[in-house]
């Protein structure tokens, strides 16, 4: 073979094996980018506990490829009640959200936020969510690709006063979270106010309120313990309150990704996702409450006749959103059953 030809014949070689060398630096770069909105600072324990530990793993799992932004404390725009329609609309990637910051929207997925349903424990109510949310609320949540939803912790009471019984209660002024909440601190005599959390700071220093029903989670980020002094918690399971939460990817940003990228996403999605988040809530009820404690604020634990007497007080809610569910065509008996079923079956192998 003469020199010109065996120098074609290596150039050549070389030029065919090139593409396949471009196609595998190309596999490990990025190629999805998302932006992921939501309403708390990034010092908040769900942004820095949960959701950017989340997006962390998808971007390894991905080697690279997906690209997670995150932009906290509504730093896209609009207010919170507004995010879940971000998702929808493309404004951004991926949201996460409370579905009761739209009252009356998501019926199906307030089962869980029925005063006295709920868990004591995050973890507990966020994998019996995932199983509600399976076998219930695809159609609730069909606007958006729903990555996951969970539930937090046991709320509870944050007051410049103590409160010990139902007449402590009598009209204080406190914020609450969801439309369920509220009508549950209606029923036991309180001025229920609702706001989203973001603005619960300068309403307690203001004196707009005289407190707010939040889990221990959210209490450091809001400095809720530096504007109040005396914290009321329910003893054991059913507690008062949860709210729900949910991570919602836009449907036509998901559908667009490759097969491959698509299974990552999918493999963070449901009880994965939800047991990371719910174990977070767990974890940072411990700290904030010893930190709380250390601080000198009083931390009160209803005696179990009196919170007998909060359950009952409140089974008039029940009965309510039985008949709006009723009206709605969806059959809350079942939905409700279903989401005890879920909360026994969690709790017994926690």
């Amino acid at each position: 073979m003469s020199f010109d030809r065996r120098r074609f014949l290596t150039l050549a070689g070389s030029a065919v094996a090139a593409p396949a060398v471009l196609r595998a630096t190309r596999a490990n770069a990025q190629e999805v980018t998302l932006r992921m909105h939501h309403f708390l600072p990034p010092v908040s324990n769900g942004h820095a506990k949960f959701l950017k530990p989340w997006a962390d793993k998808v971007a390894a799992e991905s080697n690279g490829r997906i690209k997670i932004d995150i932009f906290p404390s509504m730093q896209l725009g609009g207010t919170p009640p507004q995010l879940f329609d971000q998702a929808r609309d493309g404004v951004a990637d991926i949201v996460w959200t409370l579905p009761g910051s739209t009252p009356g929207r998501f019926t199906g997925v307030e089962a869980f936020e029925l005063p006295f349903v709920a868990n004591k424990k995050g973890l507990v109510n966020s994998l019996a969510l995932a199983d509600y949310a399976e076998a219930n609320l695809a159609q609730e949540f069909r606007e958006v690709k729903p990555i996951c939803l969970w539930a937090h912790d046991h709320g509870l009471i944050h007051a410049n006063k103590a409160i010990k019984t139902i007449d402590d209660l009598k009209g204080l002024k406190l914020r609450f979270p969801t439309r369920l909440a509220g009508e549950a601190l209606r029923a036991l005599g309180v001025n229920a106010i609702g706001m989203p959390v973001p603005q619960v700071p300068e309403s307690l220093a203001q004196r707009v309120i005289d407190g707010a029903v939040i889990p221990w989670e959210v209490v450091p980020a809001l400095k809720v313990h530096e504007l109040v002094k005396f914290h009321t918690e329910i003893p054991g399971s059913p507690t008062l309150y949860t709210a729900t939460f949910i991570l919602a990817m836009n449907r036509a940003k998901y559908d667009a990704m490759p097969a491959d990228l698509k299974a990552v996403i999918d493999k963070n999605s449901g009880a994965v996702a939800s047991a990371m988040a719910g174990k977070v809530w767990d974890d940072q009820a411990v700290v904030v409450s010893d930190m709380v404690r250390k601080r000198g604020n009083t931390i009160s634990v209803l005696e179990e006749a009196e919170a007998a007497r909060w359950r009952k007080a409140t089974e008039p809610v029940i009965e309510g959103w039985l008949k709006t569910a009723k009206d709605k065509g969806l059959d809350g008996e079942k939905l409700l059953a279903s989401a005890r079923a879920a909360l026994a079956k969690h709790e017994k192998a926690a």
